[in-house]
């Protein structure tokens, strides 16, 4: 009941009632994401870097920047023992925020919440991404 409480709040911080995205959409978002956490997973750093929209490419112009980020601040994302997409909105026609729960390398849950946005070429790439402890208990 707590995860659902958690989305719930999740989808009302964020304003308006949710509005589905279509299954191409969220399926595309949550590839990026995937690939993203399993480059993680992989140490291959620039493959993870690959998946990051231009805006935080500015913010973390080489690899090295952006993996140093991610390992001071997002350690269940960067060794995950294991993940699950969760709830999805498109907050726009080219906005995806997509849940993600995480069980980290301390065995803690955590929830992850990414934004995606639809690129020139195509492609969802990664905008950003907030995380918190769970108390969702893992099964």
């Amino acid at each position: 009941m707590a995860h659902y409480r958690a989305i719930a709040l999740t989808l009302a911080l964020l304003g308006a009632a949710p509005v589905l995205a279509g299954e191409a959409e969220i399926q595309a978002a949550q590839s990026t994401i995937d690939k993203q956490l399993q480059a993680f997973q992989a140490d291959d750093g620039a493959a993870a870097y690959s998946h990051a929209a231009p805006t935080i490419k500015k913010l973390y112009p080489t690899v090295d920047a952006f993996m140093t980020m991610v390992e001071r601040g997002y350690m269940p994302v960067r060794q995950p023992r294991s993940y699950a997409f969760g709830a999805a909105k498109e907050l726009n026609q080219s906005t995806i925020l997509q849940q993600v729960h995480v069980v980290g390398p301390d065995g803690r849950n955590y929830v992850a919440v990414y934004t995606l946005e639809l690129q020139e070429d195509g492609v969802f790439r990664i905008t950003g991404c907030s995380l918190r402890a769970s108390n969702a208990l893992s099964t």
